[in-house]
């Protein structure tokens, strides 16, 4: 495996995991009467002198081009609703379930990549496909039998088209593509607070953290799942491509399972624990699927007579 692809499918797996530890920061806010809105809002806003400090120490030109606006706007707005329809989940539904739902967004990005840009689609992929599958349908089921609020569903199916989308499009626009990756989210973020801001006078009011505390979760907010994050997927994409950096998200919602159990005190069970398995085990296929590919070939080599059966019946 090459270094460049390896250092991708690294960045892709810190990249899922620290956007899952969205819930951990977000709902103790929610408990201190702060609205989803403004959380983005703040968690957006701390984030761009992060991003600007890291882009004056490196040297990097703010400068944009005129067909790179249009652009950066698109993916600002499109990361802002992903955000937004994500964490207005978290108030309607389970967030361990609500982040494992959002994982439906790598079988989005695989289709619009097979049927409209003509990307291979390899056995491993389905292969991957198919594991996540069962593991999401084992981490799904609701605690105690409750059922799962449709809205909250309708939401995360929302953030996930729209995370979807994001991520094709950076992988298959060459003006995008150009701009470095600390410029690029730079200007995601700012047209992200420009739709935040322009839900206000919607009715979405400004709140404030109760305590103190709340101020330090808005910047773990800031830096995690928001610069760490997209600065690691946005990498990953230029690194190894739109559908592996899709699926090695695999890893976003056994963090946020992780870290409901451990810091917001949400129960787990043994179908949570074979579920989160199960997407770890799709995960390592697809870092080494070559390998899996060429295990595969093997073993149908071994069984030459039961291919010659099955060649004989298919003509």
């Amino acid at each position: 495996m090459k270094i460049s692809n390896l250092k991708g499918y690294l960045l892709a797996a810190v990249a899922a995991a620290a956007y899952g530890t969205n819930p951990a920061f977000a709902i103790p806010l929610y408990d201190q009467g702060m609205n989803p809105n403004t959380v983005l809002l703040f968690r957006y806003m701390m984030g761009i002198p992060l991003l600007a400090l890291v882009m004056t120490a490196r040297k990097i030109s703010f400068k944009v081009k005129k067909e790179e606006v249009g652009l950066t706007a698109i993916l600002g707005i499109l990361m802002a609703l992903s955000s937004l329809t994500l964490f207005e989940s978290y108030r309607f539904m389970n967030s361990g379930i609500a982040s494992t739902l959002l994982f439906v967004y790598p079988i989005m990005v695989a289709v619009m990549m097979i049927f409209f840009f003509h990307e291979k689609f390899r056995f491993t992929v389905a292969l991957c496909l198919l594991l996540m599958c069962g593991g999401l349908m084992l981490l799904m089921k609701p605690q105690g039998g409750e059922s799962i609020s449709t809205f909250g569903c309708l939401l995360v199916m929302m953030s996930a088209l729209t995370y979807a989308l994001y991520i094709v499009f950076v992988n298959v626009s060459k003006t995008v593509r150009s701009i470095p990756t600390t410029r690029l989210l730079f200007y995601v973020l700012c047209w992200g607070c420009v739709m935040y801001l322009a839900m206000i006078p919607l009715g979405h009011e400004v709140t404030l953290p109760a305590v103190k505390s709340g101020w330090l979760n808005l910047i773990a907010l800031a830096i995690i799942p928001t610069v760490l994050s997209l600065a690691c997927t946005t990498r990953a994409i230029q690194l190894i491509g739109s559908t592996p950096t899709a699926i090695l998200g695999a890893l976003e919602p056994v963090s946020a399972v992780i870290l409901s159990v451990t810091v917001l005190g949400q129960s787990i069970t043994v179908r949570d624990i074979f579920g989160g398995l199960l997407i770890v085990l799709a995960t390592t296929i697809v870092i080494g699927d070559k390998s899996v590919d060429r295990l595969i070939l093997h073993v149908r080599k071994m069984f030459p007579r039961m291919h010659r059966q099955s060649d004989r019946r298919t003509r």
